[in-house]
C-alpha cells in the first residue's frame, strides 16, 4: 500500500504565500512523477505543476512564475511553494504520486487534500 497525506493549507489574505507539502509512506520502492492538483468550487480538478524523478517541472499557466514544486526524494516529500496568492487560487489541492511499489507494480495514489483560502 501507498498513501499520500497533504498538509499545509490554510486561509490567508490576497499576496501571501503558502507552503504545501505531500508526504509519501507505504511500501514504496521508487516515487516517480508526482503532481500537484486542486479544484476550485464549481469547477474540475486541473493539474498545477509536475515534477519528474529527475527534477523536471511543468506548471500550468496560471502557477507559472507563483508557485514552485520541489520534492525531497530521501524524505519521501513533495512540496508545493504558493507566492503571490490571489482569490481565484482559492480550492482544494491534491497530491497525486505515481510509484513503484517494493513488489514491483506501479501504482497511482491520491491524497485527501488539503484547502487553501484566499481571501481579504
Amino acid at each position: 500500500q501507498v498513501q499520500v497525506v497533504e498538509s499545509g493549507g490554510g486561509s490567508v489574505q490576497p499576496g501571501v504565500s503558502l507552503r504545501l507539502s505531500c508526504a509519501a509512506s507505504g511500501s514504496i520502492r521508487r516515487l516517480d512523477t508526482i503532481g500537484w492538483f486542486r479544484q476550485a468550487p464549481g469547477k474540475q480538478r486541473a493539474l498545477v505543476a509536475v515534477i519528474t524523478i529527475i527534477g523536471n517541472t511543468n506548471y500550468a499557466e496560471s502557477a507559472e512564475g507563483r508557485f514552485t514544486i520541489f520534492r525531497d526524494n530521501s524524505k519521501k516529500t513533495i512540496s508545493l511553494q504558493l507566492n503571490s496568492l490571489k482569490p481565484d487560487d482559492t480550492a482544494v489541492y491534491y497530491c497525486n504520486a505515481v510509484a513503484v511499489t517494493t513488489q514491483w507494480r506501479r501504482v497511482e495514489v491520491w491524497g485527501q487534500g488539503t484547502l487553501v483560502i484566499v481571501s481579504s
